[in-house]
């Protein structure tokens, strides 16, 4: 299909497109994978399939990640703060 792939994504010239765009929305749909439209080799538009927003983001992450550890207590490490320290390198 097409002429290649932009940064990963299959191209097809508008022309194909315009010839096989009701088979293209079903594969896109399917694979979820999406297709750059090109005219005379540069890309106009990009054919994605679609997905709902979540409503909130909050807990959208959720059952991603895994806490090892405490990470409530404090961590046992001394630091050290230079009080008056302008930044410009006179100390």
């Amino acid at each position: 299909m097409g002429s290649g792939k932009i940064a990963g994504a299959k191209t097809i010239k508008a022309s194909e497109f315009k010839a096989k765009c009701l088979k293209l929305m079903d594969e896109v749909a399917d694979s979820g994978a999406e297709i750059v439209i090109t005219k005379n080799g540069h890309p106009v538009s990009r054919l994605v399939p679609y997905r709902k927003r979540p409503k909130s983001l909050f807990g959208i992450d959720k059952g991603r990640f895994t806490i090892l550890g405490d990470i409530i207590e404090p961590l046992d490490v001394e630091w050290e703060v230079n009080a008056g320290r302008t930044g410009d390198g006179d100390e």
